[in-house]
């Protein structure tokens, strides 16, 4: 049976971009989703002392032994302290980061450094715990 009018056989797909200023709508549900793929990083605060492995985890700059964020970022799990010193902590698996997770509100920052700053762990804290 011959075709009468010129229809594509499949549809085209259409590219996933990211939406212009020109529409504040779609820009700020872009902004506002959560990172999700394989850079995506996790943070979450741990206010109380941690112990590996029946040893406490102790700051090595200032001392503090408790107070930390947690950083996730895809297998590795670091830890910051309020003073700015942050460290790769092997004994603490993305399992057990998943584990500390509690709190089902998210909160989003651009970046590593700007969420440092908006929770206290950029420096200007030192010495201090926040309860």
């Amino acid at each position: 049976m011959p075709r009468t009018t010129e229809q594509p056989t499949t549809t085209p797909s259409t590219p996933t971009v990211r939406p212009t200023a020109s529409d504040p709508l779609l820009q700020l549900a872009y902004e506002t989703a959560p990172p999700s793929g394989p850079d995506a990083m996790r943070g979450a605060q741990c206010p109380h002392e941690l112990s590996l492995r029946g040893m406490p985890v102790v700051c090595s700059a200032c001392r503090a032994r408790r107070d930390w964020l947690l950083i996730n970022h895809r297998r590795h799990v670091w830890v910051r302290c309020r003073c700015g010193n942050e460290w790769l902590e092997p004994e603490i698996t993305r399992k057990d980061f998943d584990a500390m997770l509690t709190d089902p509100t998210w909160t989003h920052y651009p970046n590593l450094t700007q969420a440092c700053v908006a929770l206290g762990f950029d420096g200007s804290f030192a010495g201090l715990y926040l309860e």
